[in-house]
């Protein structure tokens, strides 16, 4: 398809000259630093890029003697090609640059940098890079510093996957904003970029069925099927064929009497959901936007969109996608006319990407929906939720603790009880993963007995870790009742979430028996029903995965190095640091001393007392 360059760039303003000025940092694709968009002369050798790339994306720079470990080991004097190499850097951005211990790059925050920009900026400033998809240090290794080269495959990953999610917003953005063509064009560059991705396959189809190429959206159904089936060995889900018929802005039922009938429907459509009726509710729903839209009542249009998308992102498994079209209908017609509006609509878009582990994306959306909602406690509450969440997915956990104590106690001054509940359950988590037992118990006993009475949908999550609290402190009978219960109710209610939680349980609960085999047969199973549906919670198989790798380590078993590879993986794209960590500590376990080297170097930047135990740090 051809690319509409300009106006993918408007996002609904006039399209600007973006010839750069300044100083501009390129990393993505062949490294260039550009001053008022004439290219500096590089410095001498690949290493100083290499440095550069380090030093920018690490949260906490690293120390002199890290760096010259990390990328000098071959070196004579390791500590003096370090300082060659910065006094390289220095020469290109600048001499106040790069100096101390650890050499800090403070460049000026008018610096454009594409690596930052694809990470944390909005999709219309990624759009604009040229080296947006492509690898960071495209074409350069560095196979004298393995551990440096641990260290750019994990980053290369996690780029490659923030330009994907940059690229699925702008689609999703422009979908919303009635230009269908356009998100057809961005989608498609991202089904070029990973073609196995579902959610992505469904996004292209939508939107060319939504600009009117109903034969092109059938054709590319059948391409996908074809590629699932060759690739993968199994259909696509029905996400793909529900793509095909579903357009989220244009329900098809007539308007009736507007806003009386917009606001009827839009409450009998809330109330079906939460009766669990859910195709009822949606029906519902969806008049509920139409007939909105012909009363014309800005603030009635993004409310009933965001009822809707809420619905499709909690209530309708595998529709999260469709679920984000409508909030960002929601935000591209409501924002200015009613900020708590777009505070929702903001935070539900953060929750469906902290689901799917896109983290940077995610807390961008939360910031975001925090300022919406200035003055709102309980909206601030659960936007602290799930911002607390995405902190600790990605192991700030002091920061996620706090988060999600505020959060928990915004939610108890409006009287929210499962609020409260949740927040609790994910505070209970996060102390939980740094050892503190006392902690996790206290908050997790809180969260299981508010859900006990009256969220038995929540019950699961809570009480599988509670279990695990039971199995770190040796009581496995009582772990073991508490994870078949959450996973029995987690089958009942068909989450793919609580039955991953509780699974990965009951796997350790069989090896804590003696019983091995058993518990990777459990495990195998469990990381198959944790992400069955194209929008469950991605962590829950990573979680479930590295127990599996450790239990493959302990065992010898042959499949280790594939489980121990598909964890990097995923930890790398995703920025879940910890998962990370022990990826390749269980890779040097093996033998793979640079993963273990590397893994080491990213756990110094990582405050949990467990996984600083575990790398070796401290004793």
């Amino acid at each position: 398809m051809a690319q509409r360059g300009g106006a993918l760039l408007a996002g609904g303003d006039a399209l600007r000259d973006h010839r750069a000025m300044g100083l501009s940092i390129r990393l993505l694709g062949a490294p260039q630093v550009l001053r008022d968009g004439l290219p500096l002369p590089p410095p001498r050798g690949h290493k100083a890029w290499a440095l550069l790339a380090c030093l920018l994306r690490s949260e906490r720079p690293p120390s002199r003697r890290q760096l010259a470990a990390l990328l000098f080991e071959d070196a004579d004097d390791p500590l003096a090609a370090l300082r060659w190499n910065l006094s390289e850097l220095r020469r290109l951005l600048g001499p106040a640059l790069l100096r101390g211990d650890p050499p800090r790059p403070a460049v000026d925050p008018a610096t454009s940098i594409d690596v930052s920009v694809v990470a944390s900026g909005s999709w219309t400033e990624a759009l604009r890079l040229p080296g947006l998809g492509h690898e960071l240090l495209e074409g350069m290794s560095f196979a004298s510093s393995p551990s440096f080269e641990v260290w750019l495959a994990n980053e290369r990953r996690h780029l490659q996957a923030a330009a994907e999610a940059v690229l699925r917003e702008a689609a999703l953005a422009r979908l919303a904003a009635g230009a269908a063509g356009e998100a057809a064009d961005l989608a498609a560059r991202l089904v070029r970029l990973n073609p196995l991705e579902e959610n992505f396959q469904a996004l292209l189809i939508r939107s060319l069925a939504a600009a009117g190429d109903g034969v092109a959206a059938a054709r590319q159904v059948a391409a996908c099927r074809e590629l699932f089936l060759r690739e993968l060995g199994v259909a696509p889900g029905p996400a793909i064929e529900s793509a095909l018929r579903t357009s989220t802005a244009a329900p098809t039922a007539r308007p009736a009497t507007g806003r009386a009938a917009a606001v009827a429907q839009l409450q009998a459509g809330e109330a079906a959901i939460a009766a669990g009726a859910l195709d009822a509710g949606l029906h519902c729903l969806r008049r509920a936007v139409t007939e909105a839209d012909a009363d014309g009542d800005v603030e009635l249009r993004g409310r009933t969109r965001v009822a809707l998308g809420g619905a499709l992102v909690h209530a309708a498994r595998g529709r999260d996608e469709e679920g984000a079209t409508a909030l960002h209908e929601a935000l591209a017609v409501g924002e200015r006319a009613s900020p708590s509006i777009a505070a929702a609509a903001c935070r539900e878009l953060g929750y469906v990407e902290f689901l799917r582990g896109r983290y940077e994306r995610a807390a961008g959306w939360l910031r975001r929906a925090a300022l919406l909602a200035e003055g709102e406690p309980a909206e601030q509450a659960r936007i602290a939720t799930v911002h607390g969440a995405v902190l600790s997915d990605t192991a700030h956990y002091a920061d996620a603790i706090a988060m999600l104590r505020h959060a928990a106690a915004l939610a108890g001054g409006v009287g929210d009880r499962r609020q409260i509940a949740y927040a609790l359950s994910m505070q209970g988590r996060a102390l939980l993963l740094c050892g503190d037992l006392a902690g996790a118990t206290d908050v997790l006993d809180r969260s299981v007995a508010i859900a006990e009475q009256g969220w038995t949908a929540l019950l699961p999550w809570p009480q599988s870790l509670r279990a695990e609290v039971d199995l770190a402190r040796g009581d496995v009978g009582a772990a073991a009742e508490r994870f078949e219960h959450a996973f029995a109710l987690g089958c009942q209610l068909g989450d793919p979430c609580w039955e991953g939680i509780a699974g990965r349980g009951l796997g350790r609960i069989a090896l804590a028996r003696g019983e091995a085999g058993r518990a990777v047969e459990i495990l195998v199973d469990t990381m198959a029903r944790a992400v069955r549906l194209p929008d469950a919670y991605l962590w829950c198989k990573a979680y479930a995965l590295e127990t599996l790798c450790g239990l493959a380590v302990d065992e010898r078993l042959a499949q280790a190095p594939g489980w121990i590879e598909a964890l990097g993986h995923m930890a790398s794209r995703t920025g879940m640091r910890e998962l990370g960590v022990r990826a390749g500590l269980h890779a040097a376990a093996l033998g793979d001393g640079a993963s273990g080297a590397a893994a080491r170097l990213a756990a110094t930047d990582i405050d949990n007392p467990l996984l600083r135990r575990a790398a070796g740090l401290t004793p």
